[in-house]
């Protein structure tokens, strides 16, 4: 069974969003952002995850496989909850 396709296509009118000029875009509801702000701020990469190799049970794989794309992520996220929940 194939995996049920959840992307929605967007509403966004990008053609018209494009050739607006900036000054016509609303960005009251976004507050300013000072010097002291970018004196206070840092940079924070994300880790890149390693590449390991893994023995996970057949049926384990398969129940995450059948959950569809991304299934490495999901448990990556699995195991993550895992060791946060057990954290002292």
């Amino acid at each position: 069974m194939k995996a049920k396709n959840t992307i929605r296509e967007s509403r966004t009118d990008w053609h018209r969003l494009e050739a607006m000029p900036d000054s016509d875009i609303d960005v009251s509801d976004i507050p300013k952002l000072d010097k002291s702000f970018f004196d206070r701020a840092h940079v924070r990469l994300p880790q890149r995850k390693r590449s390991i190799s893994l023995r996970i049970d057949p049926d384990v794989l398969a129940w995450f496989k059948h959950q569809g794309r991304g299934y490495q992520t999901r448990i990556n996220q699995v195991l993550k909850a895992y060791v946060y929940a057990h954290k002292h």
